[in-house]
């Protein structure tokens, strides 16, 4: 027997939880959906959460909410799985954040003021790091303690990069940032042109040393790798469509073409994208 679609005069989160414990349900739910764990469903999380942020980059606010949608299911989701396995529910979830959020805005629920946002985010910082603690059971070890491993590999340097920088392991200006950059470039440059048979074990490191470091200066501009990157990609993408339209309109074949017929055409793409 079909299960009831889930009641309409329900509050919004109240009704896809309800829909979540169904699909859920070994008796007549989904059979995905009940094979499904914390683990195989974590890079779905994942997906969404990018998804959400390339409709934000795209500033379009229906599909904004709608991957907001895609976004919450996976909360509710892993919820749900934790409930099934007597761990948590959504509500822990909801009240657990919402005591997070309270205690760390004391110049908000409390009597604590800051001067600018800069002493708050350092205020907010000194939080977390009693949070860890409190969880550990322990003192950190490692300002570094506590950067997930899971992170995108710029994101992650950023963080590296702003914890090291707290206790003064950092450069005093951007100028020596590029220098670095320079330096790491060279290096990458000795491994693989100076020897006959490149070593790509080294090329490989050396290569991660020159990403580091152009993050590094991305860091002391303030601006977002990641967003950076996404933007360039962009252009890319714009652009190298433009290429394969203009071959198509003149009724050619993009595999017939030299680069150089292709690099004139991108080179007028950069005027217009």
């Amino acid at each position: 027997m079909n299960k009831k679609i889930p009641d309409t005069n329900k509050d919004g989160i109240r009704r896809l939880i309800d829909l979540m414990k169904d699909l859920r349900d070994p008796d007549g739910g989904c059979p995905w959906d009940i094979e499904q764990n914390f683990r195989t469903i974590a890079p779905y999380t994942i997906e969404e959460a990018y998804e959400v942020a390339d409709a934000i980059e795209k500033n379009d606010p229906a599909s904004i909410k709608d991957e907001l949608g895609d976004l919450l299911l996976q909360v509710v989701y892993h919820a749900q799985i934790a409930k099934d396995e007597n761990l948590f529910e959504f509500e822990d979830v909801a009240q657990a954040i919402t005591e997070k959020m309270i205690s760390r805005h004391p110049h908000v629920y409390g009597d604590i003021s800051h001067d600018n946002v800069e002493e708050q985010k350092l205020a907010w910082e000194e939080l977390k790091r009693k949070e860890r603690e409190a969880k550990q059971g322990k003192e950190e070890e490692s300002v570094l303690d506590g950067i997930t491993v899971g992170l995108p590999a710029a994101t992650r340097a950023i963080k590296l990069q702003n914890r090291a920088a707290k206790v003064g392991f950092d450069w005093p200006d951007i100028a020596p940032v590029i220098d670095k950059i320079h330096e790491e470039i060279d290096e990458l440059k000795e491994v693989i042109l100076s020897e006959k048979k490149i070593d790509y074990d080294r090329a490989e490191d050396e290569l991660g040393d020159v990403l580091f470091s152009v993050v590094n200066l991305a860091r002391h501009l303030k601006i977002d790798p990641e967003q950076a990157l996404r933007r360039t990609n962009q252009k890319f993408e714009n652009r190298f469509r433009n290429v394969e339209k203009t071959i198509k309109d003149r009724d050619l074949n993009i595999n017939d073409t030299s680069l150089e017929y292709m690099e004139n055409i991108w080179i007028k793409s950069k005027q217009i994208t």
